[in-house]
């Protein structure tokens, strides 16, 4: 399976480019997520209680005492996927006209947290975003579809995991758009062999465009002739 595939987004320049001086203030934005999972923290562990003895024993195969015996994988945002556009096609106006947008989303912070037990990382990782109205948009809810996935990265990457998120983020009359932050405290995997393999996963986030667009049917099969 090739990684470019999980993420796939179709979007103009002129589209993408509308909003840039709106978005370019994002990085300003006060984060919602919570204190234990800001950047400063973003590589702490859930807990400091001593592991049970079968996690222990279980850590010792892997070479790994405890949780802070290995770095948290790194959270980044994929390339072609910090954008998230939702157009109107309603109005007349071409799918790639910067007329047509109603909703530009960006991604403004991302943290995590690990923990290791009994041969299993479970990771935390959450994201904050932010949707600005466009000139078709206004008030309303908008489908923010978000993408994470670990990958083993090297001459061959490998989908560890992949989930898709679906939010729903409401506009509201008069505002300008809306931030959300979205948490999933079960990104779980097995501790790869050997364990210092955890040093080349990278947790890919972002959003996934191609999950807005309606599914294509199945064509119907060919009537034979009799």
């Amino acid at each position: 399976m090739r990684v470019t595939a999980i993420f796939r987004e179709r979007v103009s320049a002129a589209s993408a480019a509308v909003l840039l001086l709106a978005l370019g203030g994002c990085s300003s934005v006060s984060s919602m997520l919570p204190e234990s999972m800001t950047p400063s923290s973003s590589s702490s562990t859930f807990s400091t209680a001593p592991a049970a003895p079968a996690a222990q024993a279980a850590a010792a195969n892997q070479g790994i005492r405890d949780a802070s015996d290995f770095e948290c994988p790194s959270v980044t945002v994929r390339t072609g996927t910090s954008t998230l556009i939702v157009t109107d096609k309603t109005k007349g106006e071409a799918a790639d006209s910067p007329l047509s947008l109603k909703y530009q989303g960006s991604i403004v912070n991302t943290a995590r947290e690990c923990k290791y037990a009994a041969g299993i990382v479970t990771m935390k990782v959450g994201i904050e975003g932010r949707i600005i109205t466009g000139p078709a948009g206004g008030p309303g809810q908008v489908e923010v579809p978000l993408r994470i996935a670990v990958v083993h990265e090297g001459p061959q990457p490998k989908v560890v995991l992949s989930k898709l998120a679906r939010l729903s983020v409401a506009v509201t009359d008069g505002s300008a758009g809306a931030t959300f932050t979205h948490i999933d405290p079960e990104i779980s995997f097995p501790m790869p062999r050997p364990a210092g393999d955890i040093d080349s996963y990278i947790v890919y986030v972002g959003y996934d465009q191609q999950a807005l667009e309606p599914a294509k049917k199945p064509k119907a099969p060919a009537r034979k002739r009799r």
